[in-house]
């Protein structure tokens, strides 16, 4: 199998596809990253992949969806969890009046405190922009305080995000799958 899902390397898409490997294919399987989902799934398409792994949590999951219903099927779907977020910050800001997200972390905590809210496309571009000092503070996988204990401050763990996963393939299942739900 050869699965493609969202860059960068070191991401939740890529974890994910690692566990699901591990847990239901074994061989040569691989994974492609792909900076966004429109290049995966026109990948899967060309045949340059065999599936596509999606968070339907993902802003463009609905577009993708819509867009390639006739030719990517959802054959696959579980739950599983996210590396441990946490918020952090700059341990030289006593408090920081800016905070860095990818928009489908803004509800994880209160951020009433902050006056500027900067998105970023990943929570691994919100971790460099904290280790570059671009950012006070920001919500990311915890595991980078580990990367500057000296420069950043844990303010809040915020644990993982469980989210549904598909699984998209350009062979539709057989209704008598039990994935499937009869009519």
């Amino acid at each position: 199998m050869r699965i493609a899902t969202l860059g960068p390397s070191g991401n939740n898409h890529e974890l994910i596809a690692k566990r699901y490997l591990s847990l239901r294919c074994c061989g040569e399987d691989s994974i492609a990253l792909f900076s966004q989902f429109e290049d995966a799934f026109q990948a899967l398409i060309a045949g340059q992949v065999s599936h596509v792994l999606q968070c339907t949590a993902h802003a463009t999951h609905s577009d993708c969806v819509g867009r390639y219903m006739h030719h990517a099927y959802p054959v696959d779907t579980f739950i599983a969890g996210s590396k441990p977020l946490a918020l952090l910050a700059q341990r030289a800001i006593a408090h920081p009046t800016q905070v860095a997200l990818q928009p489908a972390t803004r509800y994880y905590t209160d951020l009433t405190s902050y006056a500027d809210i900067i998105e970023a496309p990943t929570t691994v571009a919100v971790a460099e922009g904290l280790l570059a000092g671009r950012f006070e503070a920001g919500i990311c996988a915890e595991e980078v305080l580990a990367q500057a204990p000296e420069q950043l401050r844990l303010v809040q763990s915020l644990g993982p995000a469980l989210d549904t996963w598909v699984v998209f393939a350009t062979t539709p299942l057989p209704a008598s799958s039990p994935l499937c739900l009869e009519d």
